[in-house]
Order: structure tokens, then sequence, then C-alpha cells
């Protein structure tokens, strides 16, 4: 039965170089996208904190004392 024509060892070098520089070039691509989920729930979680800020009617100086008098008790429970 006849065959048809084989590729060279050099025709199959490229076709495997090209084949990685594709994966490569997806990979990069899915990381894009990756960070930009990340991003995206980034924004969410403020959106949810700059939320909950507003009604309970609280201004960032006053959000920040309190997270660090949070902060300096959990630390000084831990020493």
């Amino acid at each position: 039965m006849a065959r048809g024509q084989r590729k060279t060892l050099e025709e199959k070098i490229i076709a495997k170089q090209d084949l990685i520089a594709a994966l490569q070039t997806r990979i990069e691509s899915e990381k894009r996208e990756l960070e930009e989920m990340y991003e995206e729930k980034r924004r969410k979680e403020l959106e949810t904190v700059s939320d909950l800020i507003a009604d309970a009617g609280l201004n960032a100086d006053e959000v920040a004392e309190v997270l660090q008098q949070y902060i300096d008790s959990r630390t000084a429970n831990a020493s």
C-alpha cells in the first residue's frame, strides 16, 4: 500500500516549534483572562465593602480607625 510522502525530520521540528509557539500564545491569553477575573473579583469585593461603609454612614477615616483597633486587639491577643 502506498503512503503519502513522509515528513522530513526538519519539517517535524518546525511543526513542533510552531505548535509550542501557539501553545505559549494560548497560555499568555489564558493568563490575561485569569488576571481580568481576579480584577473583577477585587472590584466586586471593594464594591461590597464600599456599600457596607455607606450603609453604616461611616467615612474612610472612621473605618480605618475601627480596623486598626481590631488589628491591634488581635495582635495583642496573639502574643
